[in-house]
């Protein structure tokens, strides 16, 4: 009768089988020569369980791991990360407490249309308020031609303090001196442009007589020239004036 030989796995990885030859364990009676060999390695203990091999009381293996490490989101890039780099290197610090990447892009779109709504011109109205004050100042230098360069020369022109000034609706006093606490106008040749309706200009000595004035119901241009004598100088309902050059 023909033998039929089996080798049985205990567990995978455990049991390692080399047979050399050919066969099962030699002839019917005699075991001849060439017969295989089967060499086992058997575990002390009998594995069951993959568990054993592979414990999970690793946390890397539970499905909490995500609890105890926190997203970071990438790096932002452009302009407002060189500067907000900038501003960690000088220490600069906006009165505004948002970072200073994220300051310059706000005052960048307000210049779009600010100044002139304030009767000002952009440099006016970057060096009016607190806005060149202390860092300010810096950031606004080394922040606007990164992140708005068209108004490069303004924010130049409000650092050094030499830039042209607008008016708007008001009472100025007549001078080339800035006086604290007072809206101010030197005196010049100015002109207001654009659909003016029911502008009202005067100008008025210092003691308030009114020296020439004029109500508009409907202008496109009108030009004025003020007096280093005279005292005020008064506008409502009125375009920007700027200096006639």
């Amino acid at each position: 009768m023909r033998r039929i030989c089996r080798v049985g796995a205990a567990a995978a990885g455990v049991l390692a089988v080399a047979v050399l030859g050919t066969g099962c364990g030699g002839s019917d009676g005699d075991g001849a020569s060439g017969a295989p060999v089967v060499v086992s390695e058997t575990p002390d203990a009998e594995v069951t369980d993959l568990g054993d091999w592979f414990p999970t009381d690793d946390p890397l293996a539970t499905d909490d791991t995500t609890e105890d490490y926190e997203t970071v989101d990438p790096a932002v890039s452009g302009p407002e990360a060189e500067i907000d780099q900038m501003a960690t290197e000088k220490n600069w610090e906006t009165f505004s407490g948002s970072s200073a990447g994220s300051w310059v892009t706000q005052v960048c779109s307000d210049l779009e249309s600010s100044p002139e709504e304030h009767g000002q011109s952009p440099a006016q109205w970057l060096d009016d308020g607190i806005r060149m004050e202390e860092d300010g100042k810096d950031i606004l230098l080394f922040g606007i031609p990164k992140a708005c360069p068209k108004w490069t020369s303004a924010v130049k022109a409000a650092a050094s303090g030499k830039y042209e000034r607008w008016f708007g609706d008001g009472t100025f006093v007549v001078t080339s001196k800035k006086l604290d606490g007072e809206q101010t106008i030197p005196p010049g040749t100015y002109r207001a442009e654009g659909r003016m309706e029911n502008c009202y200009w005067e100008r008025t000595s210092e003691s308030g007589d009114i020296i020439d004035n004029n109500f508009a119901t409907s202008a496109r241009k009108i030009t004025v020239t003020i007096s280093s004598s005279d005292g005020q100088f008064t506008s409502e309902g009125c375009a920007t004036w700027k200096p006639v050059k």
